[in-house]
């Protein structure tokens, strides 16, 4: 069936953008590695995550940014790969970093997040 062209590029944009929110809003991407205990142990890893933390996250979601501005975060209760998720898709009004930190860095945010040392 003939499509005018404008039509066509319309569809061709939304198809190679995704279909919108909705889509990117199911979309969960995966660590490229597993979580192991010796990476969730791992002082370099801990202290990376913290500096991104303290630089990027702490804002919206530590103890001063109470009552507002971002769910308090419940380390406890994550499964392995859950903040680097969040982190990597975004969430709500939370961006995607995805474009900002690569995947060691987001990574290395849930290591932090994870460990004893996590102070939000």
């Amino acid at each position: 069936m003939w499509k005018p062209l404008g039509t066509m590029v319309a569809v061709a944009a939304l198809i190679a953008g995704g279909l919108g929110t909705a889509d990117a809003a199911k979309k969960k991407s995966k660590p490229p590695i597993p979580f192991t205990d010796e990476m969730l142990l791992d002082p370099e890893r801990i202290a990376n995550g913290r500096e991104i933390w303290q630089d990027q996250c702490q804002h919206c979601h530590g103890a001063k940014a109470y009552p507002g501005k971002a769910p308090k975060l419940k380390p406890a209760k994550y499964k392995p790969g859950f903040v680097y998720r969040r982190a990597t898709d975004g969430f709500r009004k939370m961006p995607a970093f995805d474009d900002f930190y690569d995947d060691i860095e987001r990574m290395n945010v849930e290591v932090y997040i994870r460990s004893e040392k996590f102070s939000p």
